[in-house]
């Protein structure tokens, strides 16, 4: 969810001290909050001036293609609408644009297998990938996972909201990784968090047993909550997620506090 406070923090220099708004100028606000952008169209409905000058906006629409919000990572399909939002007319007279109440929004996207791969595989990814496991296996007393590398680590759209990750452990000074591979279906439940449906693991080809399974599952399902997010000043509810044979596609909504937002990131 980091690039979301990214891309709302944008919305706040759409409107000028003058109460000027124009779609050209807010597409390249917009613009320059990601890495880079391959389509791009953003729609202000349009506002009286006098609303505008007070901060006023009644809705933003952001449409992307091929977004990146940062280098590894690309988004195939990219749609925003927001609330009305409201400034802080002092601080916008200022140049200082500044929320005045929080701003709301619903996001779709969609993700392709051979994006999230890329993704998966970039030096940041795969470090971050390592860091969850060490911790995660920790709490299990397994900390055996420490002294592995991750290698390749890869996923599989299987569609009917199920998917198979595939991922290598190699061990220093070891010439061939241990294959680890899991296939299951995912559920949200109370839009927060994720549930594996049916999952199953391999280790080498040898299965893993089902009580290691559903211990990995309650893990991940305790682990992956959009909850831990309003602590920061961000709720965030996933109200829909589908994979198929070729994307995974998600809905959600977002509400962000004033003071998550900063204009000029």
């Amino acid at each position: 969810m980091e690039f979301l406070a990214i891309l709302l923090s944008g919305l706040l220099g759409l409107v000028s001290p003058a109460g000027f708004v124009a779609d050209q100028l807010a597409e390249r606000a917009i613009r320059n909050q990601f890495s880079s952008v391959e389509q791009l169209q953003v729609r202000i409905d349009n506002t009286p001036t006098h609303q505008a000058l007070q901060g006023n906006l009644d809705q933003v629409r952001i449409a992307g293609r091929g977004v990146f919000p940062i280098p590894e990572v690309r988004i195939a399909e990219l749609e925003v609408e927001t609330d009305p939002i409201h400034l802080d007319p002092q601080a916008l007279r200022q140049g200082k644009p500044r929320l005045e109440a929080p701003v709301q929004a619903g996001v779709r996207l969609a993700l392709t297998e051979e994006d999230l791969n890329r993704a998966l595989r970039s030096p940041t990814a795969v470090q971050r990938l390592q860091k969850f496991g060490i911790s995660f296996f920790r709490d299990q007393e397994a900390q055996e996972i420490e002294r592995y590398d991750f290698i390749e680590p890869q996923i599989e759209f299987l569609g009917n909201n199920r998917l198979r990750v595939q991922v290598g452990l190699l061990q220093e000074g070891d010439t061939q990784p241990t294959v680890v591979v899991a296939e299951t279906g995912l559920e949200v439940l109370a839009g927060q968090r994720l549930n594996l449906i049916e999952p199953v693991m391999t280790v080498d080809g040898q299965a893993v047993p089902d009580r290691l399974v559903q211990s990995i599952s309650k893990g991940i399902r305790d682990r992956v909550d959009l909850g831990r997010l309003a602590e920061g000043g961000v709720v965030a509810r996933l109200l829909q997620l589908e994979i198929d044979a070729d994307q995974l596609k998600a809905a959600a909504f977002v509400r962000a506090e004033p003071s998550v937002l900063v204009s000029g990131k």
